[in-house]
């Protein structure tokens, strides 16, 4: 299974909606947010994609209640987790988070193949046991290049995605 994961959009719609437009040609099969969607409209793009988003609130996420009354109403993809996430593909299972430090947690657990976290806007990828403890990036690209990763459920494989290099059309 291919699993998108991303973090840290901060309402930059035209980053999201890049990503989006790339998700769809890769085959994704699930996207994981590790926080900061910001605003409730980042949600609907999410929701646009067709696929199964599953994430957590940051710590820029201010009016929590709308984004989850939202996600319960009125959209059909989006399950938000609260501070953190497990999420299943098959065999393969996913933890998520937004802080760096509970993310680590997570990974020393052994419970999940792989733990995504955001928050830093910092690329990070290493292992922890069997662990592949992931932060993607950000969406928004404030810090450098706006990136997400493509998990590959049945390679074991991670791809980083930049989107400053993706030409859309």
């Amino acid at each position: 299974m291919k699993i998108a994961v991303m973090s840290d959009s901060h309402d930059h719609i035209w980053n999201m909606r890049q990503a989006l437009e790339q998700i769809r040609h890769m085959g994704v099969q699930m996207i994981i947010h590790c926080g900061d969607f910001v605003a409730p409209f980042m949600l609907k793009e999410l929701d646009h994609a067709g696929i199964p988003v599953h994430g957590v609130f940051g710590n820029n996420d201010g009016d929590q209640h709308q984004l989850t009354k939202l996600a319960l109403t009125e959209l059909n993809n989006i399950t938000l987790h609260g501070v953190v996430g497990a999420a299943d593909a098959g065999d393969f299972q996913i933890g998520f988070t937004h802080l760096a430090e509970i993310g680590e947690g997570m990974a020393y657990s052994g419970r999940y193949q792989l733990v995504c976290y955001g928050h830093t806007h910092e690329y990070v990828q290493k292992k922890i046991g069997l662990t592949i403890l992931l932060n993607p990036g950000e969406i928004m690209g404030k810090d450098g290049s706006a990136s997400f990763c493509i998990v590959d459920t049945d390679a074991g494989s991670v791809d980083k995605i930049c989107l400053d290099s993706y030409q859309l059309g």
